[in-house]
């Protein structure tokens, strides 16, 4: 499998919840979205869209910083949102139950590059980044999406097109 790609200027915090929002009916369980980017890039805000928009009832989202592990019941299947910054050690991960839960529901899972060899090989890669050029108080971000698994081809249709 090849590897493709899709870059998306993003103006703004809403731009960002809105394909958060526009993907999530498209996704079942199995489906994994790695979130990578520096703090304050918008990962849990993309992922707090994305799983507000899944759930029959709203409720509070937190980001999992503490907890490393939140998860909801989506409507098409249960969700999981790992933070994996404060992760102490690899092995935490299987003590999660994070790698089962990549087969049995939906994941998002921020600071995906602690996951080392783990990382389920059909994720979708999703990166945010701030321009170097853009002045602090501008929400402009770029969001970089790559994947190797054909199935992301149909849920992403429409949505990478800027």
């Amino acid at each position: 499998m090849s590897d493709r790609a899709a870059t998306l200027h993003i103006a703004n915090p809403e731009r960002t919840c809105a394909i958060a929002q526009a993907l999530a009916p498209r996704l079942r369980p199995g489906d994994v979205i790695l979130l990578d980017g520096q703090i304050g890039a918008g990962k849990s805000h993309f992922a707090r869209c994305l799983i507000l928009a899944s759930l029959d009832q709203p409720e509070d989202v937190p980001s999992p910083t503490y907890t490393l592990v939140q998860s909801y019941p989506g409507r098409h299947g249960e969700i999981w949102h790992a933070d994996l910054y404060r992760l102490g050690d690899i092995s935490e991960i299987e003590e999660l139950g994070l790698i089962q839960a990549f087969s049995a529901a939906i994941c998002l899972v921020e600071w995906p590059a602690r996951l080392g060899d783990l990382a389920p090989p059909g994720a979708l890669h999703l990166s945010l980044e701030t321009p170097a050029e853009t002045p602090a108080q501008d929400d402009t971000r770029i969001m970089h999406l790559t994947w190797s698994d054909p199935a992301w081809d149909k849920k992403l249709e429409d949505l990478t097109d800027d």
